[in-house]
């Protein structure tokens, strides 16, 4: 069952949220002592340091001091100065960029850092400084010029890395990769309380505080092979339900009884940890239970990247949020996945793109995949396919305005799929207008196979669905003016440290020609 307005007054309600909305922009402004040359016990880096978010001319890097990570990051309530700087080399010895930045208790004692007046197109090394305690070397790349266009670019994608289910054995053999960007399409953290019979399993209850979601996330990013991803790529990211709480739409709870008061309280908790431990720019820091993630980042002529967020804009799931047919409110006019303005911004940057390639990267599988049999069909109504007026509406956007190649970016769901989108799913004929390519999960789910008997039966159901799979791993793409290669990437084994990495399958997009086909 879904939570609604809970029986609260809808004047209060209404004025709490307006309260929460207008909470001022977190770490605006620094009052008290600042720390010029604190001292630690430990290493307070030891959460690594990251970018992201690149730009022709820059790029966000960001480290979060915290010496005892599991323990709300063992720091005082003091502002502390931190030096950064950016090189050419390694050694740190060819200096093109420096400063000094203040990290607030108000945000965890986490820092971003908007780098401007780089090379486009050039890789860069960066480190930070607090007292006598230095960083790791990080490494971040600019994106190229808007006009130009280069002749590749490549990127890796994952999501779903459930600690529980296993070791994040991708991560080993992606920083092998040769990589411009790494893209996590959500689901970075579980909330979920700890398991006794999990190996790695979470520490503490539900996470519902902002310190217990600090914590959290501090647990996640001590693996060394997610930290050590961290380090050596720019990284774009998203989030889907579980950086906050498992399929919630917008303002409604999965769980029956949260109060509106509760519920907005632990989102603005939820939000403001995950701003704190990603590379992101100032113009995605939360305001109260309010955080706009969608944005885009383009490279050159050659890509464009719209960032999009499906949790917190979407009208509530249909027909209870199960795997129904499609009926009810699945043809609700007023629903949406992406909300009035993120729909858009989305439509009008699709309308001006000059990109050769067009990625939303996203959370929840587009294509409406029956997972039923014979007349008993099942769709998720949690997926695209329960909104259906949204969906249309978008895929009949790329078919009537003639989008260059667009191509879709999933997670959510543990598997791999390869999909062509129609604009009339009803109508196999219909024209192809796009492909969505669905990464399995990094962990969750276990080590997963090569057959699952659901999955089986929706690729044989559906036309439209080219190839599936369900083992853990990886995505890894090339992109060029003239084509576009996918490459899964599997570790068949999670549940135990260290796994071989295999290919099982690569398929290509012939620019100017929808659909995918086996490479």
């Amino acid at each position: 069952m879904r939570s609604k307005q809970y029986g609260v007054d809808r004047r209060h309600f209404l004025k709490y949220l307006s309260a929460l909305s207008t909470v001022p922009l977190l770490g605006q402004q620094v009052e008290g002592r600042v720390l010029q040359q604190p001292k630690f016990k430990e290493n307070p880096f030891a959460l690594g340091v990251a970018s992201g978010d690149p730009a022709p001319t820059g790029f966000v890097i960001w480290t979060r001091l915290a010496p005892d990570p599991l323990h709300d990051g063992g720091m005082p309530a003091d502002f502390m100065n931190v030096r950064w700087q950016v090189a050419e080399d390694e050694q740190m010895t060819k200096v093109v960029q420096k400063g000094t930045v203040i990290a607030t208790p108000q945000l965890g004692h986490s820092v971003h850092v908007e780098v401007e007046g780089l090379e486009p197109d050039h890789w860069y090394y960066y480190q930070f400084k607090v007292g006598t305690e230095i960083s790791a070397v990080g490494r971040s790349r600019t994106t190229p010029k808007f006009g130009t266009m280069p002749d590749q670019m490549r990127f890796a994608y994952t999501s779903c890395q459930h600690v529980e289910y296993g070791y994040f054995n991708g991560y080993d053999h992606m920083i092998k990769e040769d990589l411009d960007l790494v893209v996590h399409l959500g689901d970075y953290i579980y909330e979920y309380a700890g398991r006794k019979d999990k190996e790695r399993a979470h520490i503490g209850g539900e996470v519902k505080s902002l310190d217990e979601y600090r914590n959290r996330y501090a647990q996640y990013r001590l693996d060394a092979g997610l930290q050590e991803t961290h380090r050596l790529f720019p990284w774009l990211v998203t989030w889907d339900d579980h950086e906050f709480d498992n399929n919630y739409a917008n303002l409604v709870s999965e769980e029956d009884g949260i109060s509106p008061e509760e519920f907005l309280y632990r989102r603005m908790n939820a939000y403001q940890a995950y701003y704190e431990v990603m590379p992101l720019r100032k113009a995605t820091m939360p305001r109260g239970p309010n955080m706009k993630l969608y944005r885009k980042v383009q490279y050159g002529r050659l890509a464009n990247f719209y960032v999009l967020d499906t949790r917190q804009y979407r009208t509530d799931q249909p027909n209870d949020d199960g795997n129904t047919d499609l009926v009810g409110k699945v043809f609700d006019s007023h629903a949406t996945m992406l909300g009035e303005k993120q729909e858009g911004w989305l439509m009008s940057n699709l309308l001006h793109t000059k990109s050769t390639w067009n990625i939303l990267a996203q959370q929840v599988m587009m294509a409406r995949v029956n997972r039923g049999e014979g007349e008993n069909r099942m769709f998720s109504m949690d997926q695209w396919p329960g909104y259906d007026v949204s969906r249309t509406r978008l895929l009949r956007f790329f078919n009537d305005r003639q989008v260059p190649n667009p191509v879709v970016l999933t997670g959510d769901i543990h598997t791999n799929w390869v999909n062509d989108l129609h604009v009339d799913f009803d109508d196999p004929k219909s024209p192809v207008v796009g492909t969505e390519f669905v990464g399995t999960s990094m962990t969750s789910g276990g080590n997963g196979g090569t057959r699952i008997e659901q999955f089986e039966r929706a690729a044989a159901n559906n036309d439209f669905v080219k190839w599936y799979n369900a083992e853990r791993g990886y995505v890894a793409c090339t992109l060029t003016p003239d084509e576009w290669k996918t490459d899964f990437r599997v570790t068949p084994i999670v549940e135990t440290p260290g796994s071989e990495l295999i290919t099982r399958a690569s398929y290509v997009i012939e620019a100017g020609q929808a659909g995918a086909h086996p490479a």
